[in-house]
């Protein structure tokens, strides 16, 4: 009897080729698209469509109907609403830069999905990311880089769980974007010319500030100083949710040359501004850890590490530092360490963990 896969198609070209490359391979394939969007008003905004408005439906849809596989959309409205959207405004108002895209990955594709789809019967679920999922000699399941560096997605699946990953499958990984839009096209897929979704999806106008404001209602902070780090004020800043570590534009202070974001200080509502060279660090600390390659940091280690999703990484030493934090010092200085935003530790071409920047 064949394995059964809940594929979780977000109407792109990319878990389309997922669902038909499983179908190919003899898996018993279900699509779902994952109801995300909170009013139904929002759906209008859907025209470009993000990875799970209105038209992602549409699409999955069709797909769906070409491949002749099961097709749901399943409601994960709730879990979206307080892991990712709820977060993402929380972590502004404290001063830190989120990365919704992980939290989403771990608590809504992986956590909920899964859940969901072991309940009907599933064996597995599958995605259309960027990258492998390999099972180490220690037996452990890392996520591997895909073939193509250009598109590999690895840094923001860091956070998934030793059970999520022994019951994920990855198909597109071994594949070039090229190579996928070419084997939809082959395969008379509908989506097979759509573009990327870049934004976020629940805010298609790239307007972060307004989306706070809107969410946060009166706890959104007002305005406060633009300060050095010795504590002279420059001039007056928006509110410090309009500003994150290392940005130049939009801070209207006449200095007569770019000066950056160094530290944002929530509880006096300061923006500190320095000079390009106050951006650059050897060392960060992270908390909220989760083991991947590994089952625990018991000594130092010198690993690769990215503290973005479009880091090319450098090389850095791990030592723990308490329970949950572990301190990172690289061997070359690093730009704009963020408070908010993950640091992914690689070994080879898989990821060995990561966490959440403290400082």
């Amino acid at each position: 009897m064949s394995k059964k896969v809940v594929v979780g198609m977000s109407g792109g070209v990319d878990s389309s080729v997922a669902a038909y490359l499983l179908k190919k391979q003899g898996y018993d394939v279900i699509g779902v698209t994952m109801q995300i969007w909170q009013e139904e008003e929002e759906l209008k905004e859907e025209a470009e469509g993000g990875c799970c408005g209105l038209s992602a439906v549409d699409d999955a849809r069709r797909v769906a109907r070409a491949l002749d596989i099961p097709y749901y959309v399943m409601n994960f409205k709730d879990v979206f609403k307080n892991k990712v959207m709820d977060y993402f405004v929380e972590e502004y108002l404290q001063g830190r830069t989120p990365n919704p895209c992980i939290a989403c990955n771990r608590f809504v594709k992986w956590e909920s999905l899964l859940t969901r789809s072991l309940e009907l019967g599933a064996d597995y679920i599958a995605t259309g990311h960027y990258a492998r999922i390999h099972q180490l000699e220690n037996g452990r399941y890392v996520i591997q880089n895909s073939v193509t560096a250009a598109k590999d997605q690895t840094y923001a699946l860091y956070n998934l769980t030793q059970e999520q990953l022994a019951r994920t499958l990855m198909p597109v990984g071994d594949y070039t974007k090229e190579e996928i839009r070419q084997i939809a096209k082959e395969a008379g897929l509908p989506v097979a010319h759509k573009k990327d979704s870049q934004e976020i999806c629940f805010i298609p106008d790239h307007d972060y500030a307004a989306f706070i404001d809107k969410e946060a209602g009166e706890r959104v902070p007002g305005p406060g100083n633009f300060v050095t780090k010795d504590g002279m004020v420059l001039g007056e800043h928006k509110g410090i949710t309009h500003y994150t570590i290392g940005q130049r534009k939009g801070l209207n202070l006449a200095m007569g040359h770019p000066v950056f974001v160094t530290k944002i200080c929530p509880q006096t509502h300061q923006v500190v501004i320095g000079e390009n060279e106050d951006t650059y660090t050897n060392t960060l600390i992270c908390d909220t850890l989760n083991f991947m390659g590994m089952e625990d940091l018991k000594e130092p280690r010198k690993v690769w590490a990215k503290i973005r999703y479009s880091h090319k990484g450098e090389e850095c030493l791990l030592e723990r530092i308490g329970e949950d934090r572990i301190r990172c010092t690289f061997t070359n200085p690093v730009r704009a360490v963020t408070p908010g935003q993950a640091v992914v530790f690689y070994e080879q071409d898989y990821v060995l963990g990561g966490g959440t920047i403290v400082e």
